[in-house]
């Protein structure tokens, strides 16, 4: 389907391959939330010709010759991404999300400076200051916790951590958050303690886009974002920040970190964001919360225990404690019905990394394809079902027919 004749005939472990890839995401419910389906038109730009130019430095600075048309694609880029979220401005030369975080740190904060972020436990993200990651060697990390009850942000608790610590930079935004992140809130207490605000929005970028989330816009300092995941585009990511950070910021990207960007992804960076202004994208954002929340519903209606009892974005995180099977059972037995989801933390999880307590699902993918609250219904319902039965091969493989049937009424490409 997508391999072109002469890959099919001089590459056929290639193309078998990339077959049984296209085969695997049709027939089955692909809930990662960090994941999404970009356009045919994304893809196209993403092997486009501008693959092959190498462009060190920025639109009209560059070192090497013959990137007019490359400063075309990347002020494009720039331009929409200025339009589609009120950006003063934009680098979206970043190779990932946590490359970009990496160049706002290195920018910004010596080394041993205080950086505070979400515990990577309670939902938050390795590079917002984990031990293990380069943000908790290199510089002094402090990180906040959700409340043991109710799982949410204590934003008072928040407040306190930071006229105790005095970080040179706050970081919100999570990868296992389900609720509504209050990034105004983060911004007054990075104000009143004299830090600067960055909020990680890589996992709800296109539900802000959408308008479905919050913004950080335009009272945050300095935002990162991947730019596939909701916003639905290439793997990327982009920096975008006040005006009296740029200087910093892009010195920090180029020459400080990378060399040549990758401008074809830039391209289908573009052609992404050009999507996302237009208003079918905003019912697309709407959707996938509708969807998680229906899918939330649904699976707590079959006996599922959900972190915080429910979810306000794209997102859910479920807790199989009361169920006797872990995170990592769970998402084994679910793959073999066809229905792919990671294993992840809970809050306070009395488990380890590797074979957590909890699952994470969600709902980008699926709204792509065109499902809506009917489907998600059945597909809650199919994930009880497999849970309970994870050691059942018997009952998995039925689940996996169903899940099967389901799916063919809504071909991803």
């Amino acid at each position: 389907m997508w391999a072109e004749q002469n890959v099919r005939e001089d590459d056929q472990e290639y193309f078998e391959a990339e077959q049984n890839e296209l085969k695997r995401i049709n027939e089955s419910l692909e809930l990662i939330p960090s994941e999404n389906f970009p356009s045919r038109d994304v893809l196209h730009a993403l092997g486009s010709i501008f693959n092959n130019k190498y462009a060190e430095g920025y639109p009209s600075k560059r070192y090497y010759g013959g990137n007019e048309f490359i400063d075309i694609i990347e002020n494009l880029a720039i331009d929409r991404a200025k339009k589609l979220f009120g950006a003063e401005h934009v680098n979206v030369q970043p190779y990932s999300g946590s490359p970009a975080n990496i160049a706002v740190y290195f920018a910004l904060l010596e080394p041993g400076e205080v950086l505070m972020g979400m515990n990577l436990a309670m939902g938050g993200h390795l590079t917002h200051g984990h031990p293990v990651n380069f943000s908790g060697k290199m510089y002094k990390s402090v990180q906040y916790s959700v409340d043991p009850k109710t799982h949410l942000i204590d934003y008072d608790e928040v407040m306190k951590m930071a006229k105790k610590e005095k970080p040179k930079i706050i970081v919100s935004g999570a990868t296992a958050y389900p609720r509504v992140i209050d990034f105004k809130r983060f911004s007054e207490i990075a104000q009143e303690t004299g830090a600067i605000s960055m909020a990680d929005i890589a996992h709800i970028a296109g539900l802000i886009a959408g308008g479905v989330h919050p913004s950080p816009f335009p009272f945050t300092d300095i935002v990162t974002t991947t730019t596939h995941k909701t916003l639905r585009g290439p793997r990327g990511a982009m920096i975008m920040c006040k005006q009296e950070f740029a200087e910093k910021i892009d010195k920090a990207v180029f020459p400080g970190l990378q060399g040549g960007p990758h401008e074809h992804v830039i391209a289908a960076k573009a052609v992404a964001f050009k999507e996302a202004l237009k208003p079918d994208f905003r019912e697309y954002a709407k959707q996938i919360v509708k969807n998680a929340k229906a899918l939330a519903e649904s699976m707590m209606a079959n006996g599922l225990t959900l972190v915080s009892g429910g979810t306000d974005n794209h997102l859910i995180l479920v807790d199989l404690r009361d169920k006797n099977v872990s995170g990592k059972e769970a998402e084994q037995a679910l793959d073999k019905a066809g229905i792919t989801v990671n294993k992840n933390t809970i809050p306070y999880d009395p488990r380890k990394p590797w074979d957590p307590s909890g699952i994470r699902l969600g709902t980008p993918t699926i709204t792509t394809r065109g499902m809506k609250e009917t489907e998600m219904e059945a597909i809650g319902e199919l994930i009880a079902k497999a849970i309970d039965n994870v050691k059942n091969e018997t009952e998995l493989s039925n689940i996996r027919k169903k899940v099967k049937d389901l799916c063919s009424g809504f071909p991803v490409y």
